[in-house]
């Protein structure tokens, strides 16, 4: 392989990497810490506060990382209102969902009272909307949270997290819950398994889909026809 070729790949394999604040917090406290150790030989004390200031730096960023993962399993979801981390609630009552036909479930829902429809993709981590629908919604990216790597017909993009004031469809109410705004998206919306995995509980019964929240009542409603 020619240096030519090593060198273009290492470009793009940086052109690749997300640019966020913490990714730049991260490099300058990496800098601190070098800036530190080498100060440590004229002088101790300014060298130690450096690199402990560095630490603490690299420390809040893998808290942050944490907490950020952590919503995207509610077996260990954090809420944490201090950081700007609300928490994610699905409530309500049982719905019914027929299949459409072309053989997908469809939600007819409101996100931040914007009517839009959502495709129910079991295979999606998170629930996702397009650019056109977050601006309307007025949905706006998590200062400091890390961008997700999105595999879609166009090729691997990156999205955005935001967090959905409420989504409802049905008798099911999401308030919290977080979402990713998706570039090359088209028209489509996509309701992932961070809502359903936070239902009670979700099933198909011949063609149609039915969705249980916690304490459901019975009181049923079918969307999407």
């Amino acid at each position: 392989m020619e240096l030519r070729e090593i060198w273009a790949g290492v470009a793009e394999l940086i052109g690749s990497i997300p640019r966020t604040d913490l990714l730049w917090l991260a490099l300058a406290s990496l800098v601190l810490g070098w800036i530190g150790a080498a100060l440590m030989k004229r002088s101790r004390v300014l060298g130690r506060l450096l690199g402990g200031a560095s630490t603490a730096i690299l420390v809040g960023i893998l808290v942050t990382i944490v907490l950020q993962m952590s919503r995207l399993d509610p077996r260990i979801d954090l809420a944490v209102p201090e950081l700007g981390l609300p928490p994610q609630v699905v409530e309500g009552d049982e719905t019914r969902v027929p299949m459409a036909q072309d053989g997908h479930f469809w939600l007819k829902a409101e996100i931040n009272g914007v009517p839009a429809e959502f495709l129910v993709d079991t295979g999606a981590t998170l629930t996702a909307v397009n650019e056109d629908l977050a601006l309307e919604a007025g949905l706006e990216p998590r200062r400091g949270g890390i961008p997700i790597m999105l595999n879609t017909a166009n090729g691997q993009v990156t999205a955005q997290i935001a967090p959905i004031e409420e989504l409802r469809f049905g008798n099911v109410a999401a308030r919290g819950l977080d979402a990713v705004i998706a570039p090359n998206l088209g028209d489509v919306n996509v309701i992932g398994m961070n809502l359903l995995s936070r239902l009670a509980s979700w099933r198909v019964e011949g063609q149609t889909l039915i969705l249980v929240p916690n304490n459901p009542q019975d009181d049923l409603v079918r969307v999407g026809e």
